[in-house]
């Protein structure tokens, strides 16, 4: 009995570890993103905006592409964060001239009106470009 029970815990061993080892073989070596990185960084100038690459900023800066401003309260619902993390980020991206903030007043209720600058779209074209030259790369790696 005690060699049927050995006999099974080594075919959970073995079936626990053909699972683990099919799982490693579908993530990308660190060897092929190194490479892919390489052709990109030869064909691509600079490194990646890692201002715009943060996911709250992406999503802030992609947000005021698509439109002609946000306010504050549509960028909160609309990412679905909080007042901290949109006051925060929107900062950043202000403070590197990605972004304009107009501070008004509507029926006596502050107003943060928020807008994509010039160089915030010109920055997001360059990451957009940067981030599909990188897919391209791990595609043909």
């Amino acid at each position: 009995m005690a060699d049927n029970a050995g006999v099974t815990v080594k075919k959970m061993k073995n079936s626990a570890l053909k699972k683990e080892q099919e799982k490693d073989a579908l993530k990308p070596s660190p060897l092929r993103v190194e490479k892919a990185a390489e052709s990109v960084s030869a064909n691509v100038s600079g490194e990646l905006d890692k201002l715009i690459h943060e996911r709250l900023r992406l999503g802030i800066i992609s947000a005021l592409a698509a439109n002609a401003s946000l306010s504050f309260n549509e960028l909160k619902k609309l990412l679905q964060t909080t007042d901290g993390n949109i006051s925060v980020h929107a900062r950043k991206l202000e403070d590197a001239g990605y972004i304009q903030c107009t501070k008004t007043f509507k029926d006596r209720m502050p107003l943060t009106e928020y807008k994509i600058s010039t160089t915030g779209k010109k920055a997001l074209e360059k990451y957009i470009g940067h981030m599909e030259a990188l897919i391209k790369a791990m595609k043909k790696v």
